[in-house]
């Protein structure tokens, strides 16, 4: 294949549906991963097939190390892979004080939102180490999407912190271990974003917005995250291995 190759992981719904669309837009061929959104998926795919844009599906459960697989073998057959994007996570199904956290909850979490991208992204990384040696002018670039909960304490939902938080130390060692063949990753932190994720704290958040928790007074949209990665992708950040972008309208600034 001699177009660049993106794969969004979560890629039918919000911050991933609309990162899939930027990088349709920019000319990548898109490999729109998911596990059970089959409506949301196919209505994207066949929203880019008709602005004759190049993507397909790829159905697997990246917690899953057959799912991993299935996602790898694809990539070897297509033969190039440009960017990943670890996008995929999940909240806690129910939001509990940090003193009533369960055992499923932290295991669940864990799982999908640092487990899964971490062994991911391992085995990418090594395709696009083999694949530097025989792809001329090959460039290839990882971002994980954490979170402003990297670093900010949520204690209804202290699990969904942690496994962020992991995940930043991740981008870490990623960036510093594949540095040596010009690979640079990068951890994109949004802050409160309008999603299917946030619906049913939307009216909480509306109100702490309008108060004058983030500065700029809004939330963030989907869109906001896609042009991040579009700057990534552009080759506009590639001296700057683990940059932490936070894409929270001023939220995580310290004011007195």
């Amino acid at each position: 294949m001699t177009e660049k190759v993106a794969l969004i992981t979560g890629g039918s719904r919000g911050i991933g549906r609309a990162i899939c669309e930027k990088l349709a837009e920019l000319g990548y061929y898109v490999l729109i991963n998911y596990r059970s959104s089959d409506d949301k998926a196919n209505e994207l795919l066949n929203q880019l097939t008709q602005r004759n844009q190049k993507a397909e599906l790829l159905k697997a459960d990246i917690s899953s190390a057959d799912g991993r697989k299935k996602i790898i073998e694809h990539i070897k057959q297509i033969g190039r892979i440009d960017i990943l994007v670890n996008n995929a996570g999940i909240a806690p199904s129910q939001r509990k004080d940090v003193l009533e956290m369960t055992e499923e909850s932290f295991d669940k979490l864990i799982a999908v939102n640092l487990k899964a991208p971490v062994f991911l992204t391992r085995a990418i990384a090594n395709l696009m180490i083999e694949f530097k040696n025989r792809i001329p002018e090959y460039k290839p670039k990882i971002i994980f999407i954490t979170s402003i909960s990297a670093d900010m304490v949520s204690l209804n939902r202290l699990e969904y912190c942690i496994s962020k938080a992991g995940l930043s130390m991740a981008v870490k060692g990623f960036a510093l271990r594949l540095a040596e063949f010009e690979i640079p990753v990068f951890e994109l932190r949004p802050g409160i974003t309008e999603t299917d994720m946030t619906a049913a704290v939307k009216d909480k958040y509306d109100t702490l917005i309008k108060e004058g928790l983030v500065p700029m007074h809004r939330w963030a949209k989907p869109t906001d995250i896609a042009n991040a990665v579009e700057a990534i992708a552009r080759d506009l950040l590639s001296f700057s291995p683990a940059a932490a972008i936070n894409i929270d309208g001023g939220l995580t600034i310290q004011r007195l």
